[in-house]
């Protein structure tokens, strides 16, 4: 069979390497020729913001950073850039620091360097995020993508291992999704590939050693592939639901795809076997949900949604909100009863593989 297919790649300045963050900023803002930098960051990282920055001369640090980034929040980091007159906005942390970048960026294009300290991956995709009354709203602009991104794997030390862990795997849902979102294509395959074996090598790891640098290397490696790919192939069935557990429910971003990924990858793979195999052989398993569930036990990942303030009694405006958005292309149908029994097995912690036989 002939390969068939349109990709696109997306233009990203990376730049990789332990405790260079602070050098390789300084060096973007020069060859930026950028002289009113705003740098964001929670409360919370502006210490290491501040070390980051150290060869800078912001004029303005903004700290209210909120998860799933509110509107209003956006909001008031918009009016503070006007009014500074920023010529570039560098964001120091997560995804949720990464996502307020870009919801600046959006109405105004003014560019971004990123540093991020989690595996979230926002900082390699064009997608943008707000949550308004209780709905998140998702879209691509090509204005949001960071003009730079500067992986700096010290940064990701402090981050504890539970927090490493959830959001690696937020992580490996970019790669899984990769391989049967809307646009998925071959090259979004390797990259999702490569991105499962190094996450599946670097976090156990971090778990082990959460001081030490290869592990937290890889897995900055992997989640930056992670991101590239999901990036490419658009958000599937595992980023529609969990973009509704977020921004309806307020529940927490990394944990939440953490938790619903097995019960996804063992919904959808039955119905599509070359990217179970894909997934399978990157884990070196004999299944796919097998080699995700052997490290998941090995990092002891979240398991249930109810751990985090999901009930079933939220289940049916969870499947209310999340159907219409999932992709008609996805391999497997998606029902409002399979949709029901996918939540209520990963509220309750259930063992997924009670999904592959919907």
């Amino acid at each position: 069979m002939s390969l068939v297919f349109e990709h696109v790649t997306l233009g990203q300045r990376v730049l990789f390497g332990s405790g260079e963050a602070a050098g390789h900023l300084a060096k973007e803002v020069s060859r930026l020729g950028a002289e009113r930098v705003m740098v964001i960051a929670s409360e919370f990282e502006l210490p290491m913001a501040r070390r980051v920055a150290a060869g800078i001369d912001p004029v303005l640090w903004h700290t209210d950073v909120v998860m799933h980034v509110p509107v209003e929040v956006a909001e008031k980091a918009r009016a503070a850039a006007a009014e500074h007159k920023v010529d570039l906005l560098v964001s120091v942390g997560g995804g949720s620091t990464t996502g307020l970048a870009k919801a600046v960026a959006l109405e105004t294009g003014i560019p971004i360097v990123a540093v991020p300290t989690t595996y979230a991956g926002s900082e390699a995709t064009n997608v943008w995020g707000l949550t308004e009354a209780a709905r998140k709203t998702t879209g691509t602009d090509d204005r949001v993508l960071p003009v730079s991104v500067l992986y700096d794997a010290e940064l990701t030390v402090s981050l504890p291992v539970d927090m490493s862990v959830a959001s690696g795997l937020n992580g490996m849902a970019h790669c899984i999704d990769s391989l049967w979102a809307p646009r998925a294509d071959p090259i979004n395959a390797a990259l999702a590939a490569e991105g499962i074996r190094s996450l599946a090598a670097g976090l156990p790891q971090v778990a082990a050693d959460p001081a030490g640098l290869p592990g937290r290397e890889q897995a900055l490696y992997g989640c930056y592939l992670a991101a590239v790919a999901f990036a490419s192939a658009g958000s599937g069935i595992h980023h529609k639901i969990c973009h509704v557990l977020g921004g309806t429910f307020n529940l927490p971003h990394a944990q939440t795809h953490a938790t619903v990924l097995p019960y996804v990858l063992a919904f959808n793979a039955p119905a599509a076997p070359e990217a179970g195999k894909r997934i399978a052989a990157a884990f070196g398993a004999g299944t796919a949900l097998e080699g995700l569930q052997a490290l998941r036990e090995t990092l002891d990942a979240p398991r249930a949604l109810a751990d985090y303030g999901f009930t079933p009694g939220d289940i049916a405006d969870a499947v209310r909100i999340a159907l219409p958005a999932i992709p008609e292309s996805n391999p497997r149908k998606v029902t409002e009863a399979n949709l029901t029994a996918l939540l209520a097995a990963a509220t309750a912690g259930e063992d997924p593989k009670t999904l592959t036989d919907l």
